[in-house]
């Protein structure tokens, strides 16, 4: 693995050199505003650094890739180390929910995450490292002398599982890591590496992309209770007052009146379409009507994913646009279910459509490991998470620096 830095006018300066240098698979880790040293430097704009990772296979490299991550391991132990002094900057509330010019902005966009201490895990294991003398003298009996990194991969296990990582996953990560550690390496050197490869395990985010041509039509399904309606409130807000595109809204969730006039109230608000759609031909009226928009969300009818016969109305509905129009399917999911109960939702709707996951009510829980255990389990790109009820702040593009932060004990 190589992890090195760029210097340019701008970011996306910065990453392109790297891009030119290391190729376009390059994963940046943090980004960082520089001064340029000189005399009158100081009246000249700063300059931009970029960190980069790029995982290498080639085992002839082996050499190069050491001596740049340890590089980088410096860099970001300076980072962990001076954090506590350091006010964290706040996320964008107003982020752009469309994912047009996602090919590179999901991953640089919260690099605010990077330069935040991984607090929890960092304490623990410099306690551990800390031991008193008498507890050393102990240890040192034992036949088999724990090291450094051994210690920081039990830890790491034991995190991933408190978290609520499915242990099958948990044991899989360590067991990737374990195979590109050298004997006796820095902790902090498995920590880098241990971070860049959970990110890359959770890929870059796909939110709704706009129709080559055309208007888009995204239908969002999931179970009932877990907030799809404010969550098309939301995205519906951000393209219409921000984007200022032409959005129409309908729902197919006849079984809730109250989930229809929720909706209806969200469209009144800012002032778009609104209809209720009851068949098949209804919806394919609609998208007659509103040809001329750039989006339109349909908001569907929660359902026990052991209902045989909504399942079906529901694949129905969906697959009436095939071959009509560009759609999206978008399953939408509480990071407080269970990870039982979300593995057979999510296995029911696969057999619907294929779907990107969104993930609601951060704010009422503590562990993230079920972010991970649906991306490795279904395969889905993660594209949004939502943090509560206010719309439409409370909602962002999903974050994998961020989420794996939090995985490995660190706070927000």
């Amino acid at each position: 693995m190589i992890i090195k830095k760029f210097l340019g006018k701008t970011e996306s300066e910065a990453v392109e050199i790297a891009k030119k240098e290391l190729g376009a698979n390059v994963v940046v880790m943090n980004v960082k505003s520089v001064k340029r040293k000189g005399l009158f430097d100081f009246l000249k704009p700063q300059m931009v650094e970029v960190t980069v990772a790029l995982e290498e296979e080639a085992p002839n490299h082996e050499k190069a890739a050491s001596a740049d991550m340890k590089a980088a391991v410096s860099a970001i132990s300076e980072v962990v180390s001076n954090m506590n002094n350091t006010p964290v900057q706040q996320v964008e509330a107003q982020r752009t929910v469309s994912a047009a010019n996602q090919e590179e902005a999901p991953v640089r966009k919260e690099n605010n995450a990077i330069e935040e201490k991984l607090d929890s895990l960092q304490s623990l294991i410099e306690q551990q490292l800390q031991k008193p003398e008498e507890e050393k003298k102990e240890e040192e009996k034992e036949e088999e002398e724990v090291s450094e990194t051994d210690m920081f991969m039990k830890l790491l296990h034991t995190t991933m599982l408190e978290n609520e990582v499915n242990e099958v996953y948990a044991a899989q990560i360590i067991e990737e890591i374990e195979k590109v550690n050298k004997p006796n390496c820095p902790f902090d050197f498995a920590l880098a590496n241990t971070y860049q490869k959970m990110i890359l395990k959770f890929g870059k985010p796909a939110g709704i992309t706009p129709s080559e041509k055309g208007v888009k039509v995204v239908f969002f399904v999931g179970p009932t209770g877990v907030g799809k309606t404010t969550t098309i409130a939301k995205i519906a807000s951000r393209f219409q007052v921000d984007e200022k595109k032409k959005v129409a809204l309908l729902t197919a969730d006849t079984y809730r009146i109250a989930a229809a006039e929720q909706l209806r109230t969200y469209a009144n608000i800012l002032e778009v379409p609104f209809r209720v759609v009851y068949t098949v031909e209804e919806i394919e009226q609609a998208l007659i009507d509103f040809k001329e928009y750039d989006y339109i969300l349909v908001d569907t009818a929660g359902h026990s994913y052991q209902n045989a016969a909504q399942k079906e109305n529901m694949t129905r509905f969906i697959h009436s646009m095939d071959d009509k129009v560009e759609k999206e399917v978008f399953l939408v999911l509480s990071a407080t279910t269970k990870y039982k109960d979300l593995i057979s939702i999510a296995d029911s709707y696969k057999e619907m459509a294929d779907y990107k996951l969104i993930f609601t009510k951060l704010d009422e829980t503590t562990t993230l490991g079920n972010l991970l255990n649906l991306k490795l389990h279904t395969g889905a790109s993660l594209s949004y998470v939502t943090h509560g009820q206010n719309v439409p702040d409370d909602i962002e593009n999903f974050n994998p620096q961020k989420t794996v932060k939090r995985l490995l004990g660190g706070k927000n």
